[in-house]
């Protein structure tokens, strides 16, 4: 039986789906397209549903459901993350392999999106046991994947040791290494400078240049981001080391603030492997108040559906910057943008995950390795441009961000789906 809880859950995933193909319709009528195009784009042109034997600790086996979704192949090969995490549904990983292809197009990259997902609670695993998982999950879909057909990457709970894990059974599958099947490795196996904190350095980037548009000044701002994994954890630190006021941060557990700005540095290092660190302290807050609090650059980095009409009005940051996938819904997206706050949507601010992802495919295919350096200049070209390019359709179109970003991310598919003659 689904419990009222569950079915909220899923609820929502559909809703985030619908809502993703909402704007994408709406995207390619002011683009001028028929509605064929939209037919092509509203669904993944391919998706897996997989069935994951894992023989666990205990010796019995566990059966996990897994998925991977191809949503346009049209510009290129696929790329998207592979999430572990007990909520994954079919409807969430369509959702986001349509945001995938779209932030290839804002960035202009050369590939479609794709994107997996496992339901599975990692957090309850062991290392042996989700070993086992990762390795199931690429026998799985290795027909279907591939550095020309469908390049896999860390996403919400899975890191470089399970894209090792992944790299080698494909390898060990296709009997000699292949490094360019998956990104985000370690660096000893292939993987590049500056992945692990490329995400969290692009939404650095959006920040940079929407606190211009503002005209304010990063040092002394006053920012409030909601999520401490990958991506919340580094921007931390990057908005910390800029100078400017980190004033509130939160996990999956609840949330801290200080007017005065928190301690960065000491929440770093007391943070575990998941992210959370709230559990070590009393006076928290929750994640519902820690977005109401007062501020200029509110980031949510956590989860989808956290800012929406309910709450939006009560939202007083000036600026929105979107680093986790879908944290705004359309309703609430509306009510910012009528009372003048600047809204950064997720398919341009967390485009530097996969724009770094590219780079690391493109090395691993040249056999040649960039410095640190070389790819943090890569990057901020890359995303400057995007930024400027959607904000300037924004003001031209006379569209919010969202709508923007969206049209500058489809027309690409649209027209390698035109040239190579499928509508």
């Amino acid at each position: 039986m689904v419990t009222d809880k569950a079915s909220d859950a899923q609820n929502d995933k559909l809703n985030v789906l619908k809502s993703t193909q909402t704007v994408v319709q709406i995207a390619l009528e002011k683009l001028g397209y028929p509605d064929e195009v939209f037919e092509l784009l509203k669904e993944p042109i391919r998706m897996m549903t997989v069935r994951i034997p894992v023989r666990m600790d205990n010796d019995a086996v566990k059966i996990f459901t897994g998925y991977r979704a191809q949503h346009n192949d049209a510009v290129g090969p696929t790329k998207g993350g592979v999430r572990f995490h007990p909520n994954v549904s079919e409807n969430e990983v369509k959702a986001l392999s349509i945001w995938m292809s779209l932030k290839a197009g804002i960035v202009d990259l050369p590939y479609g999106g794709g994107k997996g997902g496992i339901v599975c609670d990692p957090r309850e695993m062991s290392f042996r046991e989700l070993e086992g998982l990762s390795r199931g999950y690429v026998r799985a879909i290795s027909q279907i994947v591939g550095p020309t057909k469908d390049i896999p990457a860390p996403d919400v709970f899975t890191n470089p040791q399970i894209m090792a894990w992944m790299m080698d059974e494909y390898s060990r599958i296709d009997e000699f290494n292949n490094p360019g099947f998956i990104t985000g490795k370690p660096l000893v196996l292939g993987g590049s400078h500056g992945r692990e904190s490329a995400t969290a350095k692009g939404v650095t980037i959006c920040i940079d240049e929407a606190i211009k548009k503002q005209g304010m000044e990063l040092k002394g701002a006053r920012v409030v981001i909601q999520g401490f994994g990958n991506a919340g954890s580094f921007l931390a630190k990057f908005m910390h080391d800029a100078g400017a006021k980190v004033i509130g941060i939160s996990d999956a557990y609840g949330g801290l603030h200080d007017p005065d700005g928190l301690d960065i540095d000491y929440l770093l290092d007391r943070r575990d492997s998941f992210g959370t660190v709230t559990k070590l302290f009393n006076d928290t807050i929750t994640n519902e108040e820690l977005l109401e609090l007062d501020c200029d650059i509110l980031v949510p980095a956590a989860v989808e559906n956290q800012i929406t009409e309910d709450n939006a009005d009560k939202v007083r940051a000036s600026i929105v910057v979107e680093a986790a996938n879908g944290p705004t819904t359309l309703a609430a997206t509306k009510i910012l943008n009528d009372k003048g706050t600047l809204l950064v949507p997720d398919v341009l601010a967390s485009a530097g995950g996969v724009t770094v992802s590219y780079f690391e495919w493109v090395q691993n295919n040249q056999g040649y390795y960039w410095s640190e350096e070389e790819i943090e200049e890569k990057l901020y070209k890359v995303m400057t441009k995007a930024f400027n390019t959607v904000y300037n359709t924004a003001q031209t179109r006379r569209v919010d961000m969202r709508l923007a970003a969206y049209m500058v991310g489809v027309r690409k598919m649209a027209e390698a789906a035109r040239f190579r003659g499928w509508i």
